[in-house]
């Protein structure tokens, strides 16, 4: 096997993954989607569910396909290490960039625009260091969504 096509027999499938992605789950309220079907649920799709902003897309009642952005307000605490240490484990020192997510309740924000205009945005609160959330949406036919994911 030549050295071309293995590599791209490797990175093929690398390319082909997008990043994390989960389900955002709309249960509609209030409004014409709640009166004509109150059962129906709406499943969105989010992507890079591991970052703190990512691509949103659904299907509303009438196939009106929706495209958007969410994105979650998520700080981070960056803390750096020098020094010496004169313990047997570490000698030597240690230098270095340490990142991590501040425990705790982040906001977030999702807002889309379907094929016929229509407009649908809301607020979440997410967990520090999960994919999952609950918020509320509305959209511009007048419809009220509970959002879970």
């Amino acid at each position: 096997m030549s050295i071309r096509r293995f590599a791209l027999l490797v990175l093929l499938p690398l390319a082909a993954c997008g990043g994390n992605s989960s389900d955002m789950l709309f249960y509609p309220l209030e409004g014409p989607i709640a009166v004509s079907e109150p059962s129906r649920v709406i499943k969105a799709t989010a992507t890079d569910t591991d970052k703190t902003s990512g691509e949103v897309t659904f299907r509303l009642p009438g196939k009106l396909k929706c495209k958007g952005t969410w994105s979650s307000l998520s700080p981070k605490v960056i803390s750096q290490t020098r020094g010496v240490s004169l313990t047997l484990r570490d000698t030597g020192g240690r230098i270095g960039t340490e990142r991590k997510s501040v425990p705790g309740v982040n906001n977030g924000e999702i807002y889309a625009v379907c094929n016929d205009g229509t407009r649908v945005q809301g607020n979440f609160t997410i967990g520090s260091g999960t994919a999952s959330g609950t918020g509320r949406a509305t959209d511009t036919n007048g419809n009220v969504y509970k959002l879970l994911f």
